[in-house]
């Protein structure tokens, strides 16, 4: 990508996964105390490294509670990609994580968007690897067109992150080439 493109990415996932912290460790570069999205927030992201370096991302992270999930359509319409932010230490959540990204896989507006999934607070005790969050995702079940990732994070650290939006970055590219062959 790079260049100074500008891509459109919906950071998504339940209450207290962790978005709004990964979205500001991404935009600062260090941990922020953040509070209970309510509606959205929407910060632009200039990516200094990697393939990518150079693009910048508008990043919508939107409020996870049960009542602000119907509004996550609306933030996909004309998004590039989306960011899934899972807490990886909440086993018992995340078949509701699973249920609320099938759901939203599903819709007219994502069909084909690529997902990176966050498998976030990796660095607590009891936090699930990647391979077990793709497993209870239940990700290679989607179509073999509809590109996803997982990356482990820690959004207080900020491990993983810089990978994830790379991965983003390779994925979004992927997806217009296949486009442009068809």
């Amino acid at each position: 990508m790079g260049g100074n493109t500008s891509t459109q990415v919906a950071m998504l996932g339940l209450d207290s996964s962790g978005k709004t912290t990964c979205l500001y460790r991404l935009k600062f570069n260090q941990y922020t105390s953040t509070n209970p999205t309510v509606g959205f927030n929407c910060e632009k992201i200039n990516v200094d490294n990697g393939s990518a370096k150079g693009s910048v991302f508008t990043i919508w992270d939107v409020g996870g509670q049960d009542k602000t999930r119907p509004l996550w359509k609306s933030y996909t319409r004309k998004a590039d990609g989306i960011i899934y932010v899972v807490d990886s230490t909440d086993k018992e959540r995340l078949e509701e994580a699973k249920i609320e990204l099938t759901k939203l896989l599903r819709c007219p507006e994502t069909l084909g968007l690529p997902v990176v999934v966050l498998a976030n607070k990796n660095d607590l005790p009891g936090s699930i690897d990647s391979a077990e969050v793709e497993k209870l995702l239940a990700l290679h079940e989607l179509p073999p067109s509809h590109l996803w990732h997982v990356e482990s994070t820690c959004a207080i650290t900020g491990e993983g992150l810089d990978e994830a939006v790379e991965k983003m970055c390779e994925l979004i590219i992927k997806k217009k080439k296949a486009k442009r062959k068809r």
